[in-house]
C-alpha cells in the first residue's frame, strides 16, 4: 500500500531529527551506542531520527549530554525540538556569575609572578594578571586594543611571533588545538581564526618522529632573557551557565629554575609581591 501524503509527512524527519543524526555522525557513534548512553533503545532512537517519534524534554537533554554537546549546543538542540533552553547565558559582568569571576581574579593574582589569562571561546581576553605584560612585550598597540585576542597575539608577526624561538612547533600546537575544538564543536569563526593563525607560521617540513607536540615548552625571548614556559588549561566542567562554561583559564608555569627567577625579577621590578 502506498502511504498517504499525510502519513508520509508525519514521518518526515524534523529539524531536530536531522540535528541528532548530524551530531551522531560527527561523533562517529552508532545508533546503538548513542541509545545506550542516553538510556533508551535503538528502536526508539531510530524512531526519533526518522521523525516517527517526538522525544520529551528529558530525552533531548540526555541525548545532548550523551553527544558531549556544549551548553550552547544543548540549548540549540532543545530549541530545534520545540523546548525552551535549559541553560542561562549571563553577561560577563552580570551578578549571576560575579562570584565565579571574583574567584578567577583571585586565582590570577595568586599565580603571580607567572602569567595567566582567562579567555573566551575564540581567544578573546577576559581577564589577565599583571605578569601578562611579559607576553605583550613589544606587541603592536593595535593588537592590545580591546577586544584583545590572545591567540592572535601569540602568533602574529607584530605580536609574540618574532619572540617565539620555536614558533613552528608552538604555532602548530595552537592551531591544531583550535582545529580540534572546531571539529568537535563546529564553528565557522574558529575555522577562520585557525586559518588566519596558520598563515603566520613559517613554512617547513611536517613534524618528525621526535616531535613532542604538547610537551614542547613555549620558548619566549624577553628583554631579560629567554623564558621556557609550560601551560595548563582549566575550564568550568560543571558550569550551568553558557558564558561561564565557555571561559578557560590558561596559566603559564616555568619549565626551569632560570625562567622562574627571571619572572620573579620582573615582578619585583613592577613593584609586585612575588608569590611563586
Amino acid at each position: 500500500m502506498v502511504p498517504t501524503t499525510a502519513a508520509a509527512a508525519a514521518h518526515r524527519p524534523s529539524p531536530f531529527s536531522r540535528e541528532v543524526r548530524r551530531w551522531r555522525a560527527l561523533r562517529r557513534m552508532s545508533q546503538l551506542e548513542l541509545a545506550a548512553l542516553a538510556g533508551t533503545t535503538q528502536r526508539h532512537l531510530s524512531f526519533i531520527e526518522s521523525g516517527r517519534s517526538a522525544p520529551g524534554r528529558a530525552m533531548v537533554v540526555r541525548l545532548a549530554e550523551s553527544l558531549s554537546l556544549s551548553l550552547r549546543e544543548r540549548n540549540a538542540l532543545l530549541l530545534t525540538a520545540g523546548y525552551a533552553p535549559a541553560y542561562e547565558e549571563s553577561p560577563r559582568d552580570g551578578a549571576a556569575i560575579e562570584p565565579a569571576m571574583t574567584a578567577l581574579r583571585s586565582i590570577l593574582t595568586g599565580h603571580l609572578p607567572y602569567p595567566a589569562v582567562v579567555a573566551g571561546p575564540r581567544g578573546e581576553l577576559v581577564l589577565a594578571n599583571d605578569a601578562f605584560e611579559v607576553l605583550a612585550e613589544g606587541a603592536a598597540a593595535r593588537l592590545l586594543e580591546p577586544p584583545v585576542n590572545v591567540l592572535r597575539l601569540a602568533l602574529h608577526p607584530e605580536g609574540m611571533g618574532p619572540r617565539v624561538v620555536n614558533l613552528a612547533a608552538w604555532g602548530r600546537h595552537v592551531t591544531e588545538s583550535l582545529r580540534a575544538r572546531a571539529a568537535a564543536h563546529p564553528d565557522g569563526g574558529l575555522d577562520a581564526l585557525a586559518a588566519e593563525l596558520a598563515g603566520y607560521l613559517p613554512a617547513g617540513a611536517p613534524p618528525g618522529p621526535d616531535h613532542l607536540g604538547f610537551a614542547v615548552p613555549l620558548r619566549l625571548r624577553t628583554a631579560g632573557g629567554e623564558l621556557r614556559l609550560l601551560t595548563t588549561l582549566t575550564s568550568f566542567a560543571t558550569a550551568v551557565d553558557v558564558t561561564l562554561a565557555e571561559l578557560h583559564l590558561e596559566a603559564f608555569l616555568p619549565a626551569d629554575p632560570e625562567t622562574a627567577e627571571l619572572l620573579r625579577r620582573r615582578a619585583a621590578a613592577r613593584g609586585a609581591a612575588p608569590t611563586g
